[in-house]
């Protein structure tokens, strides 16, 4: 089969970023909601260029998530499966690469690998997850979760800010809901899946690199505390006779930055804090505040969390407030599968460019993928400081041209090892 010219792949990636962020939900900012038209239009464009790459069968299942599979052998089933892929939908005013990134370059590299008339010895499927973000119906992972057989049901009665239920939503767009957990991928030949991804954060940018390994994802809790203390005027209560509940809070604060800081990988953030009814001239009776803290190893989280619960628990005895708390969340951190990583850091060094293994701080639909099989991941410098979910979000063509060369070397080598 003869060569095929294409455009230098870090280009053609931008270009196909930039094509889908002219859809939106808002008309000044990339909003991209699950099941919306403009969802729906930057699924159809996957779907279109994933045909033009190569790709034997492409589909949309159940949930809409967008499917499509470069086989080993065309028109039959190999016996193992790699998967990649990551969300198509964003946050609200976000940027145009979280999740899509992980999507467009393993397209990139079908394109080529087509091109050049390559084929992998397992079959090859790039998913482009239709909901992650959980911006419309509040729940979280909602592709991935149906490509691994995961699904929650109990989902599809949600309703968004109209009133619209999700399975009202599905059937709006010519789905069927009720054939969510029948649609699922075809894991049960899934042999390995891995996630490239934006960073989301200053590390490699810090360090000068471009890529770098993702250890694992880090496991994270939340919760929410409520401390009532003593309203009492501003003007006539002692300050040594006060109840204070903000003065509490504060002091909460200072004591998760000061523990987070002494794990590797550990961190803490406070990311709520208000004085509900609050006045100027009245001594805080009640203050509620968030407590998120992340680590890529659970002992580590875990240790962090009983010493500030120990912490909490002995600021509010000695300033007389009540505490009363609620965990509203809890994920295990999910570590990335050794043997892959070892060949994305073989990949990397082939490219000439220094090692680094990083934790991710943020989840990732690899999370989802882990229940069934081995995961692993490449993260991809930011730009402007490392910022994400944001509209300064953005990559370097070069960048993402190395990212695609690597991930190509590293299917080639995970090819190797599962002949």
């Amino acid at each position: 089969m003869p060569s095929i010219s294409l455009p230098p792949r870090g280009e053609r990636i931008l270009r196909w970023a930039d094509a889908l962020a002219l859809h939106s939900d808002h008309p000044e900012h990339l909003t991209c909601a699950y099941m919306t038209p403009a969802h729906r239009a930057v699924a159809a464009m996957l779907a279109t260029w994933m045909r033009e790459a190569g790709f034997d069968d492409v589909r949309h299942d159940a949930v809409g998530n967008v499917i499509g599979r470069y086989r080993a052998v065309p028109g039959q089933d190999a016996a193992r499966l790699v998967a990649t892929g990551s969300h198509y939908d964003t946050v609200r005013n976000g940027g145009r690469y979280d999740g899509r990134l992980g999507i467009l370059l393993p397209i990139a590299v079908v394109a080529e690998l087509h091109a050049q008339g390559r084929r992998l010895p397992f079959d090859f499927e790039v998913v482009g997850f239709a909901e992650e973000e959980g911006l419309r119906f509040g729940g979280t992972f909602l592709g991935s979760s149906a490509y691994v057989g995961r699904f929650d049901s109990a989902v599809l009665d949600r309703t968004d800010a109209a009133g619209i239920a999700m399975c009202d939503a599905l059937r709006e767009a010519g789905f069927d809901p009720a054939r969510v957990n029948t649609d699922a991928g075809d894991i049960a030949r899934l042999a390995h899946y891995f996630e490239v991804h934006i960073e989301q954060g200053p590390v490699l940018l810090d360090r000068g690199l471009a890529v770098g390994v993702v250890s694992a994802i880090a496991g994270g809790v939340r919760r929410l505390l409520t401390l009532q203390g003593q309203a009492g005027h501003a003007g006539t209560t002692p300050m040594g006779l006060r109840h204070d509940a903000a003065c509490a809070a504060a002091e909460v604060v200072l004591a998760v930055e000061r523990r987070c800081q002494r794990g590797d990988g550990l961190v803490g953030t406070v990311g709520r804090l208000e004085v509900p009814d609050g006045s100027i001239n009245v001594i805080p009776g009640r203050c509620q505040l968030s407590l998120d803290v992340r680590a890529p190893d659970d002992a580590l989280r875990d240790a962090a969390l009983a010493d500030l619960d120990a912490e909490i628990a002995a600021i509010c005895h000695r300033r007389g407030i009540g505490m009363a708390m609620e965990e509203i969340m809890r994920v295990p951190a999910t570590p990335c599968a050794p043997a892959q990583r070892s060949l994305w850091s073989a990949a990397i060094a082939a490219h000439g460019v220094p090692v680094h293994e990083l934790p991710s701080g943020a989840g990732h639909d690899a999370m989802m993928v882990a229940k069934v099989a081995p995961v692993s991941m490449l993260f991809v410098r930011c730009g402007n400081g490392g910022v994400s979910h944001n509209p300064l979000e953005t990559v370097t063509g070069e960048d993402v041209q190395l990212a695609a060369q690597v991930t190509e070397t590293f299917l080639l080598s995970l090819a190797r090892t599962l002949e």
